[in-house]
């Protein structure tokens, strides 16, 4: 993710490195764009232009948000703190051969504990998943219980295991898949609308289509997707719409 030969050596470098907002505009494009061809993150097009006055690429595709900048489909897209600080605590974290406390990155970078707390959470999960982007495009989201069957078990197992029928004492996991790209999964703490509509904000960016199942906790979100439920009472295909891949 960070090319080291090319890259700050030291903390005061990387500073002053991504304070130059041509440095990071540089770093970001490398990251999204390997390919050098700078492509909207709604609609996918590479018909856009850059304003550099603005620091925005217009897209001249037909669709709402024609404008985008750096920050938008990226881990990045919903927060205020700047792009320079967000890469500073990148850099940070990737040559902390100890690792990095958010009291440390918060004195470094002039921001809140909190708020530091935020951002390296955000960053590890994409170091994790190896990219700053997030998925788009058409999504399939779905989630479901991961635990031994009861009946699999010896019978001493199973009582000190099972306390409780359905999902208690299981795991709950959600999967986020964009089709010929990649799947990912998180556990959450439950399947209240809270924590999945949380996950998908954090994973998935603004404008995807989104197919999901019939399940309340995604009520809402065409605001900002292109949502569509397929019930599964009725059938598991409808068009586009279905969960099957994931």
């Amino acid at each position: 993710m960070m090319n080291t030969n090319s890259n700050p050596k030291t903390l005061l470098e990387a500073v002053k490195f991504f304070a130059d907002y041509e440095n990071c505009r540089k770093f970001m494009m490398d990251a999204r764009w390997p390919d050098g061809v700078v492509r909207c993150p709604i609609c996918g097009s590479g018909h856009v232009t850059y304003m550099a006055n603005t620091r925005r690429w217009k897209c001249y595709g037909k669709h709402p948000r024609a404008q985008f900048t750096l920050k938008v489909g990226t881990i990045f897209e919903d927060s205020p703190v700047p792009l320079e600080k967000w890469l500073t605590t990148l850099w940070l974290i990737v040559n902390g051969k100890n690792g990095v406390s958010s009291y440390e990155v918060a004195r470094g970078i002039g921001v809140t504990q909190k708020t530091a707390w935020f951002m390296l959470h955000r960053l590890r999960l994409a170091l994790q998943s190896g990219s700053l982007v997030k998925l788009s495009g058409e999504v399939e989201v779905d989630e479901t219980f991961i635990g031994g069957k009861a009946r699999n078990m010896h019978v001493a197992q199973r009582q000190r295991r099972i306390t409780g029928t359905g999902g208690k004492d299981k795991a709950e996991v959600m999967g986020m898949l964009e089709p010929g790209g990649e799947v990912r999964t998180t556990v959450v703490e439950n399947r209240k609308k809270k924590a999945l509509q949380q996950e998908i904000k954090k994973h998935i960016g603004a404008g995807s289509a989104l197919y999901s199942d019939e399940l309340k906790s995604y009520d809402g979100l065409a605001g900002e997707y292109a949502h569509q439920v397929i019930n599964h009472a009725v059938a598991y295909v409808d068009g586009k719409a279905h969960t099957n891949r994931l």
